[in-house]
């Protein structure tokens, strides 16, 4: 048989292949002949055939049938047969295959054997596909190789020995006393696999790094050694010496200094040294220095120290290299709440790079951004924001508007400017906003008595003839609906104002009613705002009444809903409309820490969003006027987004119930449409259980184990069950919000839905924050009707701030224990 083509003539015979199928066909015959010469059991040329299926296997072809190849070579006596066939069990053999356990005899001896490089050849096997079995049987012969003098050994050996403790961590201790001179190595690859295998020892075990904090001392010397130590042309990369020790033992000098006054007391100085003495004109510099700067942050150390090092950080803004920019914007973010301060400083820089063209440095810039505002500096801040928000590419416009309603509302110096701020972003991104945009502002609005005239002026202007906003005709509807009169009569105060006609205003209304860009939900808000204005205009009643007649046979159905409901109102109830329409109270705020309860009605296939209701501030109205405001939940005008139908208890003016059903008199599209109306029906039992009185549970609940529903990014939910005492068809779930990452996560919101066969009562959490590294816990209350016993479904929305960022997350929970339902 022909002696087989070398490897080299081989890729130059592939690489003259001028199609895919050209290559394939090359490499078909080559494998051919391979299998040939294999089964032939060819030992002269069984290496070059190796190295040859070894070349196949990194261009992507299948090299699985040289397997066993590898495991002869590796057999042979022969250093470069040894070396392809290591080689070629590091490329095509891992642990899970069996195969691999063959080579634990072969590679016992060559740890064992008289050459070095033969015992390197193992080394570097084991170290890179070593199954647990293999390291738990080869440990001994890898701890007697670290305490050996030959250098050569002892760093392949350190790095072995890593792969060993993360596959089997409890042989750890058997590598503790190879660790005490591993230090003293003057020989620099010893000392980097040496920190190596430190670092990996402290990250596993909590003893360890109590053990190793004693050589804190060791590691500075070091690193002092090698900052003032000359030129060393074996070391040196661009005038530093070995930089890539510098990095590894800062790495664990971060390790073990943090939570510890002492260690972090003996870095300070070095730290210092290396911070102010590292060259920053070449990138082995900035890298050296980047680190320097997580440890600085990381450990406890001195104010000083850290001003130092968010100011390292300012420099890597200004420089050119893109990646040192990105870096710099992500350390400063995570460090903004611990040195809000000193990151200040560098606040012009920040908002610089904003302009950036890389739409990662972008987006760190925004964030980082937006963790720097406060009250001092929301004005300049904000104008820079809205000038990006303005030129920014689509991706950025949801999350900018969405950090600028939260500055705006967290440190608005004056309610005028809050309410400008916010229609500006409706008027420049209004198509990208949150879906709570919209009653947010109208609530901003309802509750700024005195702007309610220039506010309602201003949105007037921003929707005349450009409807391509939707949020900001949505509010601009609503309001004008609330204000007409303040429009009509020119009572701004603030601005010049302007000279409307009721006509004008209706014909404004009219053309958002009939204008292709309107949606469904704008076109319910205009209708609305229309029927509104019959009782703030005089002289257009009858062209009001017939507008809303015209929509009564509206191929939509929530608008044909509404005009139908508005016209029974005009011809059967016209003496309470007047009282019916009236201008909508102040509201008040609702947080997730008071005293609010959520009451939802679910639907099969999407979560219902939650309408949240204040409680009353004071003694009910006795006026007919109020009395329906209360029995139509007149505070309730800002619902998130809108809800299924709640129920409504029956009382005097129980008769417009089956007049209106869920109609929502704020503006906001009414709920799923029904054509029929809503019966009128007596609020279910099991919402009123346990809100007059402590609720009492059976000893069912004794056996029913907890579950744990939601567990992602340091987030985790639990629920644990109850069953009432006084109707047990009812389930009482108590959740528990941990989070077990280093920042608090606040403004957390649980939000909850199950099908339309339940009920189900959200009652308010314990807090809005869930504390970071496990220290307390959210706790809040659902309560689900099931009548029918059926198995528990429901799906949840957790929304929440982490790390200067809003999070949002849905999730299924269908593991519910049979006896919290049946």
């Amino acid at each position: 048989m022909p002696a087989p083509i070398r490897l080299r003539e081989l890729i130059r015979t592939i690489r003259t292949a001028r199609t895919q199928a050209e290559e394939r066909e090359m490499i078909q015959k080559e494998c051919a002949a391979i299998r040939s010469s294999f089964r032939e059991e060819d030992n002269t040329y069984r290496c070059r055939n190796v190295a040859k299926l070894l070349y196949m296997h990194m261009l992507g072809y299948p090299a699985h049938f040289g397997q066993l190849e590898c495991l002869k070579l590796i057999a042979s006596q022969k250093f470069t047969d040894k070396r392809i066939g290591y080689l070629g069990a590091m490329l095509l053999l891992d642990e899970r295959q069996d195969v691999h356990l063959l080579m634990t005899n072969c590679i016992k001896n060559d740890l064992n054997h008289s050459t070095q490089f033969v015992q390197g050849l193992a080394l570097c096997t084991l170290g890179c596909m070593g199954s647990s079995e293999m390291c738990r049987d080869l440990a001994g012969e890898v701890e007697k190789l670290l305490k050996t003098s030959n250098s050569y050994l002892r760093k392949k050996a350190a790095l072995c020995a890593v792969h060993v403790i993360r596959k089997v961590p409890e042989l750890m201790e058997m590598f503790l006393p190879a660790t005490k001179n591993l230090l003293n190595e003057k020989n620099h690859g010893v000392l980097h696999t040496s920190v190596v295998l430190l670092t990996e020892m402290c990250e596993r075990s909590p003893d360890m790094l109590a053990h190793f904090r004693k050589l804190v001392p060791q590691l500075v010397r070091i690193l002092k050694n090698l900052i003032m130590s000359g030129y060393s042309p074996e070391h040196d990369v661009s005038g530093i010496s070995d930089p890539f020790l510098q990095v590894r033992i800062l790495r664990l000098l971060r390790i073990l200094g943090r939570n510890d006054d002492d260690s972090s007391e003996a870095m300070n100085d070095i730290l210092a040294q290396v911070a102010t003495n590292t060259e920053t004109s070449k990138n082995v510099g900035n890298a050296i220095l980047y680190e320097t700067v997580l440890t600085i942050m990381d450990i406890k150390s001195e104010s000083g120290l850290r001003v130092l090092a968010i100011n390292i950080l300012g420099r890597f803004l200004l420089n050119n290299d893109k990646n040192i920019r990105y870096v710099a914007l992500t350390s400063l973010l995570k460090t903004v709440q611990t040195d809000h301060n000193a990151v200040q400083r560098h606040r012009s820089t920040i908002v610089d790079c904003l302009k950036d063209l890389d739409v990662s440095i972008k987006r760190r810039a925004m964030e980082l951004s937006f963790a720097l505002v406060n009250g001092n500096n929301i004005r300049g801040m904000m104008k820079e924001l809205l000038y990006f928000l303005d030129s920014c590419e689509p991706e950025f416009k949801a999350d900018c508007a969405s950090g600028i309603f939260l500055a705006a509302e967290k440190y608005a110096p004056s309610k005028r400017w809050h309410i400008d701020t916010i229609m500006r972003v409706l008027t420049t991104a209004g198509s990208y906003v949150r879906d709570d945009a919209v009653p947010n502002l109208i609530q901003l609005i309802t509750n700024s008595v005195e702007m309610h005239a220039y506010t309602v002026q201003r949105l007037y202007k921003a929707i005349l003839g450009d409807y391509s906003q939707q949020p900001l005709v949505q509010v601009a509807a609503w309001c004008i609906g609330e204000y007409g009169d303040l429009l009509v009569s020119g009572q701004c105060e603030e601005e010049e104002p302007i000279q409307v006609t009721e006509d004008e205003v209706l014909d404004i209304l009219e053309s958002v009613l009939i204008s292709n860009m309107s949606t469904s939900v704008t076109r319910g808000y205009a209708l609305t705002a229309i029927m509104k204005l019959s009782t703030r205009f005089t002289s257009t009643v009858n062209r009001i009444k017939k507008v809303v007649s015209i929509y009564g046979s509206s191929i939509d159905v929530e608008l044909q809903q509404r005009a139908v409901e508005y016209n029974a109102l005009f011809k059967k109830y016209d003496h309470m409309r007047s009282a019916l329409l009236e201008r909508m109270p102040v509201m008040e705020k609702v947080t997730t820490n008071g005293p609010t309860e959520i009451v939802q009605t679910n639907g099969e296939t999407e979560p219902a969003p939650l309408e949240t209701k204040p409680p009353p501030s004071g003694p009910q109205p006795t006026s007919q006027a109020n009395d329906l405001l209360d029995l139509l939940g007149g505070n309730d005008i800002t619902p998130v987004i809108p809800t299924a139908p709640t129920s409504k208890p029956a009382s005097a003016g129980g008769e417009l119930l089956d007049l209106l059903g869920d109609i929502n008199l704020t503006g906001a599209p009414a709920t799923a449409p029904t054509p029929a109306p809503v019966p009128q029906i007596s609020q279910p039992s099991f919402l009123l259980d346990g809100l007059s009185s402590q609720p009492l549970f059976n000893d069912i609940t004794a056996g029913i184990p907890s579950i744990t529903a939601y567990s992602k990014n340091g987030l985790k939910i639990e629920f644990t069950f109850e069953r009432s005492n006084t109707n047990p068809s009812v389930t009482v779930i108590t959740i528990q919000a941990s989070n077990s990452t280093e920042l608090d996560m606040t403004d957390f919101v649980f939000q909850a839905a199950v099908p339309k066969t339940f009920q189900l009562q959200l009652l308010s959490p314990s807090s809005s924050i869930v504390p970071a590294f496990n220290t307390g816990t959210i706790t809040q209350v659902i309560k689900v009707l099931n009548p029918q016993k059926q198995q528990l479904r429901m799906r949840i929305k957790l929304t929440y701030n982490h790390k200067g960022s809003a999070m949002q997350d849905l999730a299924e929970v269908n593991n519910f224990p049979p006896q919290s339902w049946q």
